[in-house]
């Protein structure tokens, strides 16, 4: 037979609410009552009722986290800080993939609702906007990463897209190449549209136009940026540098470029706008603009921690981007 709280307290010679106060870790109660208590409950093996907790102090230990993929290393970093971060803090994480699709994440913050999450943060579609500011009056505390959700009521957390286009851009640019290719994403996603205006801010800057057979936008897959690499490849008049800022889509270019035989960085210059660790490895390393995904994280959490206890000496940012660094490799170099 299980042990119930009762058995605990009859067991360290103390009553009932004793026992409950000094399992929850009430400050009133006395260090050697605690120590009395607490191995008594060690002794009997004793669980606490968990869903009885959560009716009292109306705090489930349950925290939410929504990514499209843990394929990328954006996300999984994310994950993975955002857990550990919360380990810390006595909260369980539960984490939700969703393909990037906007119903699978609303059915999931619907989930976050009926359980009583204490807080969520949406690393996701960019949509359901309601549903987050449900949350949001709820009480709940809630975080949007990645993708700006309009109209939302949260604070959120972005990496500085349009700033990670320029620096890539202008990397080139600086390396004396001209005409340069952009593989992004698509215009109506945040990353998408923000890329793409990093990208012509710094061609305009240099007074270098924008060639529309060398851009191409287009989904978060693999085989899109397979194929728009293989349409740049066989222009007459190739680019001598290309700029990966669509980060699914470098896994298709990047190995579609070793295929064709083309020796990087002497024929062709590579960047890309998100690291992978993989990336380091390459044969030459690739050159990216790391997001810095981890400091992501922190961001979040920190964001998400400021609503959790109330600080109110911890004022909430509406928005906070995070600057993205070059990170020089061997894949770009002066065009030949």
């Amino acid at each position: 037979m299980s042990a119930t709280l009762h058995s605990v307290a009859a067991a360290a010679g103390v009553s009932t609410s004793t026992a409950s106060r000094a399992l929850s870790g009430h400050p009133a109660v006395l260090p050697s009552t605690r120590a009395r208590v607490e191995a008594a409950a060690a002794a009997l093996q004793y669980q606490p009722n968990r869903m009885a907790s959560a009716l009292r102090t109306r705090r489930t230990g349950l925290l939410g986290l929504v990514v499209n993929n843990l394929r990328t290393a954006t996300f999984h970093t994310i994950a993975e800080s955002l857990q550990g971060w919360a380990a810390e803090q006595e909260y369980q994480v539960l984490v939700c993939t969703t393909g990037g699709e906007p119903g699978r994440e609303a059915a999931f913050l619907q989930t976050v609702r009926q359980h009583s999450f204490d807080g969520v943060v949406v690393a996701g579609s960019g949509a359901n906007t309601d549903l987050i500011n449900t949350l949001v009056r709820e009480g709940r505390a809630v975080v949007t990463m990645n993708r700006e959700v309009p109209g939302s009521l949260a604070p959120s957390v972005m990496s500085a897209y349009e700033t990670a286009a320029r620096l890539a851009a202008e990397h080139l640019l600086g390396l004396g190449h001209t005409r340069i290719a952009a593989i992004e994403g698509p215009p109506e996603i945040t990353s998408g549209r923000l890329h793409h205006a990093g990208f012509a801010a710094a061609m305009a800057t240099a007074g270098v136009p924008l060639v529309d057979e060398l851009v191409h936008r287009g989904p978060f897959t693999p085989d899109f940026g397979r194929d728009a690499t293989a349409q740049l490849l066989a222009l007459p008049e190739p680019p001598t540098a290309l700029l990966v800022s669509n980060h699914e889509a470098s896994f298709g270019a990047v190995p579609a470029l070793g295929d064709s035989g083309l020796r990087v960085p002497d024929q062709m210059s590579v960047i890309c706008t998100e690291d992978e660790p993989f990336y380091e490895w390459w044969s030459p390393g690739l050159t990216t603009v790391d997001n810095r995904a981890e400091l992501l994280a922190r961001r979040a959490a920190a964001l998400l921690l400021a609503q959790l206890t109330g600080d109110a000496a911890a004022p909430l940012r509406r928005a906070e981007l995070v600057e993205p660094v070059l990170v020089a490799r061997g894949s770009t170099a002066p065009p030949r």
